[in-house]
């Protein structure tokens, strides 16, 4: 039976990013609108859209559905502004090209409700094309027992639409920079990437709350053409970038497992490189890979030598047989 909607404050916030996303946000805020917990309200933030992304946002008529215009901030910015904005006891973040499964937001409710320890409670997730149809990759990653290191070597949330988030945990990690008046951050908005990853591991390393996933694929992730090897370089210098900036909280902990997330990190744009076909890019992620550090081929064996050996297919057969030799492993993050 659907949750009944509250006249005061709703108890979920879903915060919804959205730039230049009129193609696909109809179809977003209609999945978060159709959630069986509708004790909620949706912030659509238009972060500066030339197209017709606030226009899609206006035509629907339901009352949980608010539009917040700003300037360009960035993804960070936007999940910022759209929490300032929150009223919800928990916060919810779907990018506006992702869909969630009706049963979604009730599962992490439940979960937040039963275990008042968890900050961040997450799913994991199916990945989906352009037609929103199955791609037959997946994010099945670690649900309990998670700490700092295992957010830093192989982030289990996954991706920015799998989390619901207690607010109380976000506003313990809060931060106003100098010369920000308008509002607190809690994402780091000098990051352009990595910024969500960056703020789990704050939080890991900073607070007591509990990180958690719950059963189930109950985010569809989407996959766009030629988004998996745009970037590369730039994510990693990012990514470098938040060790830098997070490593004087807690110097010992960073000079322990950075080799080892390095490794990871590789690992995870030799994938991205080999998904997309770039040999060139996976050859050197790969070997970056083994040179930071053998943990990885440790730890996980299976998905190491499955990522070396399409790596090598790919530099000397080409991509045929990749989508093929990729599907033994069935998942695309790290």
């Amino acid at each position: 039976m659907p949750h009944l909607i509250s006249s005061t404050a709703p108890r979920v916030s879903i915060v919804v990013p959205a730039f230049n996303v009129a193609a696909t946000l109809a179809e977003t805020l209609t999945s978060l609108l159709a959630q069986t917990f509708q004790d909620l309200e949706v912030l659509v933030v238009d972060d500066g859209s030339s197209d017709g992304t606030a226009e899609v946002a206006r035509s629907f008529t339901d009352r949980r559905l608010r539009l917040v215009r700003q300037l360009n901030r960035g993804l960070a910015g936007a999940r910022n502004t759209g929490i300032h904005h929150a009223r919800g006891d928990y916060i919810g973040f779907c990018d506006a090209d992702d869909l969630w499964r009706p049963e979604k937001l009730a599962a992490h409710v439940r979960h937040l409700e039963v275990r008042p320890e968890v900050g961040i409670s997450f799913s994991g997730s199916e990945m989906i094309d352009v037609d929103s149809q199955p791609t037959g990759l997946t994010q099945q990653p670690r649900l309990t027992g998670i700490t700092a290191a295992h957010v830093f070597k192989r982030n289990p949330i996954g991706n920015g639409s799998a989390p619901v988030i207690r607010r109380a945990a976000l506003d313990a990690i809060a931060f106003r920079p100098e010369g920000e008046t308008e509002r607190d951050w809690w994402f780091d908005e000098a990051l352009r990437q990595s910024e969500d990853i960056e703020c789990w591991l704050r939080m890991a390393l900073t607070t007591d709350w509990e990180i958690e996933g719950v059963p189930g694929l109950l985010t569809l992730y989407r996959i766009a053409p030629g988004g998996l090897s745009a970037g590369i370089d730039l994510q990693f210098a990012f990514w470098e970038r938040m060790i830098e900036k997070l490593s004087p909280l807690a110097p010992e902990f960073f000079e322990r497992e950075t080799p080892a997330a390095r490794a990871y990190q590789h690992r995870y744009l030799a994938r991205r490189a080999i998904s997309a076909g770039n040999a060139p890019e996976a050859v050197a992620r790969a070997r970056a890979c083994l040179a930071a550090s053998l943990r990885p081929l440790v730890e996980e064996p299976a998905k190491t030598v499955t990522t070396l050996t399409a790596t090598a297919v790919l530099a000397t057969a080409g991509q045929g047989i990749i989508t093929r030799t990729m599907a033994l492993v069935g998942r695309h993050r790290t």
